[in-house]
């Protein structure tokens, strides 16, 4: 992913709106939040450690953590102390449609900011950066793309992953058998099942599905990445006063230095629920998008 090319975000997203410019006229989603009482984040259920269920099945992650910070922010400018916040789990399928349709306001999970999805959403300054890769059991013997020729490959129905497999596939002239999981952890069961032979999807996912399942040492990522992506929060499309609100909340948690905080308590730390530490240090690419926040996608 190439960050020389930015979008700094403006003086109005570089802060969270205002008191008195909410007050004097609200629109899109703050305005639909103060009307409802409510405000709706669609959380995944199996996105480690972005946005997953724990022990007691309650949504948490990263994610989660900066999209409650923004929920906090919106819950002060608005004056709402008493705000609900509801709670929509989603799947890589479904959570476009749930936010164009206007039942989810905030999708806080694992998404890709991409110029196709920008048609149809929008997204916040990126959160993270990805690189899509294969995780295999280790004994298989597979290094690459170029060693599934001829066998079944799964990705996660709705993700960005499949198009990288089918471009290699076609450019490479290979075989692959093309199979979908409904979610990252039906994924992970076909590999560890024997039917598929490799789940292509973003690294840190592939990470966190290996340290929590029953033995990590039988698997593990291999080959160069496919593609490098950003993530972001993912929101409506053309409500800009609702994208400054979100913006300016990540604006500033990343300019305080808090946003390294939360990285460390998700990605160098042990998380629930068997308290494993993924060891994953920021990369040198979410460094810069910390350094110059951006919502340029890919």
């Amino acid at each position: 992913m190439q960050f020389a090319s930015r979008l700094i975000v403006t003086a109005v997203a570089a802060a969270v709106v205002s008191a008195p410019a909410l007050a004097a006229e609200l629109t899109g989603t703050l305005k639909k939040v103060k009307d409802k009482g409510e405000i709706v984040i669609g959380y995944r259920e199996s996105s480690i450690p972005f946005s997953y269920l724990d022990g007691n099945q309650k949504p948490v992650g990263y994610m989660m953590d900066l999209c409650n910070r923004v929920v906090a922010d919106v819950k002060k400018e608005l004056n709402m102390p008493t705000l609900v916040t509801r709670l929509v789990p989603v799947t890589s399928q479904t959570r476009i449609p749930l936010m164009t349709n206007g039942t989810v306001d905030l999708e806080c999970g694992s998404t890709t900011n991409s110029v196709e999805r920008q048609k149809q959403v929008a997204f916040s300054v990126s959160t993270y950066v990805t690189s899509v890769r294969m995780l295999v059991k280790s004994r298989s013997g597979i290094k690459s793309i170029d060693d599934v020729d001829g066998k079944s490959v799964v990705t996660t129905t709705g993700t960005t992953s499949d198009r990288y497999i089918k471009q290699n596939e076609k450019g490479k002239q290979l075989n692959i058998k093309n199979v979908y999981g409904k979610d990252h952890a039906d994924s992970f069961l076909m590999v560890e099942t024997g039917r598929a032979a490799a789940f292509v999807m973003d690294d840190v996912l592939l990470a966190g599905l290996i340290a929590n399942s029953k033995s990590p040492k039988d698997y593990a990522i291999v080959g160069p990445a496919l593609s490098v992506e950003p993530y972001g929060i993912m929101i409506r499309k053309d409500d800009p006063q609702f994208k400054a609100a979100v913006d300016g909340t990540l604006t500033k948690l990343m300019k305080s230095g808090e946003i390294n905080k939360l990285y460390s308590k998700w990605f160098t730390s042990p998380i629930p629920p068997r308290n494993i530490n993924l060891n994953l240090p920021m990369s040198p690419q979410l460094k810069e998008a910390v350094k110059n926040p951006t919502d340029k996608g890919i």
